[in-house]
């Protein structure tokens, strides 16, 4: 299995290598040792408590990029360039904590001092040549940036057996890694960060109807554009991998710290311009959809060396096993409850989830997992342990309200909205055809037993993400031509079932 070949051409914004030094590895991945952190959710009385004391797991940096509105277009790339450069301070600060774990039990400052001091410190560098680039371009950059600069080290959850912690002190504590018999407990005896036991979740012991998101409501019901458009590029034959994110990253060659599926669009990396796009082949039947759709891969923790397995992206930041091709990729899309939906412009750009969400918080997540025939069942920050002979379901609603000017803003988030509550956009805004992506998978259910889970499996992520369920994301550009986007449009409108 092999990725694309990369173009090396010169982009817009200045290339950056995101690369960060491998850690020492047990089957190309991170090694990880007897600490980790997960996301707190109520799933019919499945709640979870966190210890006071425990030693640092993973770092918790303020997103910069969340908070930084009017840039001006000639600014854009280098902004990008900038804060995938944040991106790889945070990934190598948290391979040094990872890698530093004796250290810290001898000197109870070590984190903050030897870690965390030093990372404020570059982030501060970076943050002050962001403003400078944006005020240059004739922008005003926010004073406050600065006071994102401090990151924090997030502590373990309380252990379900194992390893005891010790004084848990800034990132103290005389813990090694090891329980009473040396064998590491949370690491599934993998050598990477997550995921964990307490990251599954029977499906049977989820409740009906108990999700609870404030993102990714379906747009369509039964009044307003009833239509579908279902469009077909297949599931990845092409084995169209990389770690690149054109959206959020363009010009930045491992953007993303981790690996994408890509369907559709058969010239998608850092490095493709709008026309590469428009003039590349795609995957998709209908020849007139050259739109991108990517997400990152899953993949089953079986000691599998994909092709990746000492790459940047792949192993050497903690992205390790088999990678899990989708059975089925379901694209489609929908209409709006209210009225009509109007045409997207071409090369619009949506991001959709938060890849950074188990530290950012949930504000911008958008997850949901399931197992076929349990549909009624979802849930955003568990991986759903499903019986035999069900699917594991990834189920994504993007956002389907437009602001009517812009393909892309500068956090890539604000051009776009969801639906309100009644199916109806934000003043301001007005739908467009809502993309809907299924993504069914034929995993082996991993086996959970005393606090360990056995050949799990888990969404690619960012190091300091630990795999967690609700990192998962979705990425789309349009590059429909404009006679196939006016027949998605005017199917939805007329509430036929087209493809």
């Amino acid at each position: 299995m092999g990725r694309n070949t990369r173009k090396r051409r010169t982009p817009l914004a200045t290339k950056i290598v995101a690369g960060a030094a491998a850690l020492a590895v047990g089957g190309g991945g991170l090694v990880w040792a007897n600490f980790y952190a997960s996301a707190h959710e109520d799933h019919g009385g499945h709640n979870r408590t966190r210890s006071a004391g425990a030693q640092v797991a993973t770092i918790d940096c303020p997103d910069v990029g969340q908070k930084i509105r009017d840039v001006p277009d000639r600014a854009r790339g280098e902004v990008d360039g900038e804060l995938a450069t944040m991106d790889s301070q945070i990934t190598n600060a948290y391979q040094r904590l990872a890698t530093t774990r004796r250290a810290q039990a001898g000197d109870s400052q070590f984190v903050q001092n030897s870690i965390l001091g030093p990372l404020k410190d570059r982030r501060k560098a970076i943050i002050d040549r962001i403003q400078l680039e944006i005020n240059r371009a004739g922008g005003k950059a926010d004073d406050n940036l600065d006071e994102l600069a401090g990151c924090q080290g997030r502590p373990a959850d309380q252990q379900n057996g194992g390893g005891q912690n010790g004084g848990g002190q800034d990132g103290g504590g005389q813990d090694d890694g090891q329980n009473g018999d040396g064998q590491n407990q949370d690491d599934n005896g993998n050598g990477v960060a997550g995921p964990v036991a307490d990251d599954f979740v029977d499906i049977n012991d989820v409740q009906p109807n108990s999700r609870n998101s404030r993102n990714g409501l379906a747009a369509n019901g039964d009044g307003g554009s009833t239509g579908t458009f279902v469009t077909d590029c297949g599931v990845n034959e092409n084995n169209l991998f990389n770690s690149d994110n054109l959206i959020a990253a363009p010009g930045v060659d491992n953007g993303a710290h981790h690996t994408h599926d890509y369907v559709g669009n058969q010239d998608n990396d850092a490095f493709s311009s709008d026309e590469d796009l428009a003039n590349a082949d795609t995957s998709c039947q209908n020849q007139g959809d050259k739109s991108t759709y990517y997400w990152p891969v899953l993949r089953l923790q079986d000691g599998t060396q994909e092709f990746d397995a000492n790459d940047q992206g792949g192993g050497a930041e903690g992205n390790i096993g088999k990678i899990l091709k989708p059975a089925q990729a379901e694209l489609k899309f929908v209409g709006s409850q209210q009225g009509d939906v109007v045409a997207m412009p071409k090369f619009l750009r949506i991001i959709t989830g938060d890849a950074k969400s188990f530290t950012n918080g949930d504000a911008n997540a958008n997850t949901s997992w399931s197992c076929s025939g349990f549909e009624d069942r979802q849930v955003t920050d568990k991986y759903p342990l499903c019986p035999e002979g069900s699917q594991v379901l990834r189920t994504t609603n993007f956002q389907s309200c437009w602001d009517g000017q812009n393909i892309d803003s500068a956090n890539h988030r604000d051009h776009m909205a969801f639906v309100q509550e009644d199916g109806s956009c934000p003043e301001g805004f007005q739908a467009i055809p809502q993309l809907q992506v299924r993504l069914a998978y034929d995993i082996p259910t991993p086996t959970v037993e005393n606090g360990q889970v056995q050949n799990p499996y888990a969404v690619d992520s960012f190091p300091e993400q630990l795999h967690k369920p609700i990192t998962d994301h979705n990425d789309f550009i349009n590059v429909m031509d404009e006679d196939l986007m006016n027949e998605v449009v005017d199917c939805i409108n007329r509430g036929e079932d087209c493809q």
